[in-house]
């Protein structure tokens, strides 16, 4: 009877955390997006965040599309050359990348290497007192800091989703028609038949979202980071997995309100 009280105890203590947390990353989310409404904007900020996440993460993201792209069109040719129907397999692929693939890998990827930069540079910043001085300066380090980066991430992630499907649709198109042998014309007039503007809203929604959850994850764990160098490695590795797990939760929610 007490192990079970003290389970029910430890589980509301964990959830009264949990609701606490997602409570203060929304208000610290807001703070930062309302400084949108407050002239100047942080216009050199948002450029040199809009590089360093978008443009950093080109290479990674083209390379996991291509590869993502040559996987499915292999896979998906020998399913379908069960059935005889090797004729879909362009929108086998194409509506697998829109739909699903391109937003959630493309967010993950863009998490693990852009993500994690986020938390550890705001939790260095944290460590050497950067953020209290900004703020001995009147300078307000949420919307000096924090919102430069949210806005970069939802720029960028949606942007590093076209060019993940685009390149993993041409490897999947030379893998499909050059290697394997598939009719090009019967490859590219299923993928336009089959592939509707409602598909791509779902991928491009997915991937605005997956951007909202990247932004503010990371530069919640990295502002809230105990400020020593154990407390800001906590930080990154916390942030990278939260906002693994909170991406697949959303990209369940998502493809069940579309479907």
């Amino acid at each position: 009877m007490n192990g079970a009280l003290n389970l029910c105890g430890a589980l509301g203590r964990w959830l009264l955390g949990a609701t606490e947390r997602v409570g203060d990353g929304a208000v610290l989310s807001c703070r930062a997006l309302s400084g949108l409404l407050i002239l100047p904007w942080q216009g050199r900020q948002f450029v040199l965040q809009l590089y360093a996440i978008g443009v950093g993460s080109l290479v990674i993201i083209a390379i996991t599309g291509a590869f993502t792209g040559m996987v499915l069109a292999l896979q998906g040719y020998y399913s379908l050359a069960k059935f005889g129907s090797e004729s879909l397999l362009g929108s086998v692929v194409a509506l697998s990348i829109i739909r699903e693939l391109g937003p959630v890998l493309a967010a993950l990827m863009m998490t693990g290497r852009a993500g994690s930069s986020i938390t550890a540079e705001i939790g260095i910043m944290r460590v050497t007192e950067q953020l209290d001085a900004l703020e001995m300066m009147a300078v307000n380090p949420v919307r000096q800091v924090i919102l430069p980066r949210i806005v970069a991430t939802l720029l960028a992630l949606p942007l590093l989703v076209a060019l993940f499907d685009v390149v993993g649709l041409a490897a999947g198109y030379v893998v499909g028609v050059d290697l394997l042998g598939v009719n090009a014309g019967s490859y590219v007039g299923e993928t336009i038949d089959k592939v509707t503007m409602h598909d791509l809203t779902t991928g491009w929604v997915k991937s605005f979202c997956f951007a909202v959850l990247l932004g503010c994850i990371a530069t919640l764990m990295g502002y809230r980071a105990v400020p020593t160098t154990e407390g800001v490695a906590q930080a990154t590795t916390r942030a990278v997995v939260v906002t693994s797990v909170a991406i697949l939760i959303a990209d369940y929610i998502i493809t069940s309100f579309f479907l």
